[in-house]
């Protein structure tokens, strides 16, 4: 079974954009969202992916992703998905040994801004980055499927 090990944090500041290595336009949206699994479809930047995830909250689910033609991805985002679309920046960077991702939200969830570190195990250890926040990950309403039908914008922040 595929298994993401994943921490999702709110960033307190924009200190990090001087390390970013890598960054990338994602278009993603949700064929199926049931009790038990998501399924989604993702274009980034010209590549198409398929990809189901487990509806478990927490630090650790089953994830499945294969390859789509970026036509057939394009395809279903414009035709077959429900709800609005999520489009965000992903930015990649290095810290204290880790990889982290950085998502930059835009449309309905502009001004969200979401960092994700992913591990090879439950327990393994690593270092918080300054510009790190608060822990989101048991929090679902920062999930995408969530974000898709329930947009950042419409949560009524002070």
């Amino acid at each position: 079974m595929a298994l993401e090990i994943e921490h999702k944090f709110l960033v307190r500041d924009e200190s990090w954009r001087d390390a970013v290595q890598n960054r990338e336009l994602l278009r993603q949206g949700y064929l199926a969202n049931t009790r038990r699994c998501s399924v989604r479809v993702r274009m980034a930047g010209e590549f198409g992916w398929l990809s189901v995830k487990a509806m478990t909250p927490g630090i650790a689910r089953a994830e499945y992703e294969v390859a789509i033609p970026p036509e057939d991805a394009n395809a279903m985002l414009d035709s077959l998905c429900e709800g609005p679309l999520i489009e965000k920046w992903r930015h990649e960077l290095s810290y204290a040994g880790h990889w982290w991702e950085i998502d930059e939200f835009l449309g309905a969830n502009a001004g969200l801004v979401v960092a994700e570190i992913e591990l090879p195990g439950m327990n393994t250890p690593f270092e918080r980055p300054a510009w790190l926040g608060e822990e989101v990950t048991h929090d679902v309403r920062y999930y995408n499927f969530k974000l898709a039908v329930n947009p950042w914008s419409t949560w009524g922040r002070p």
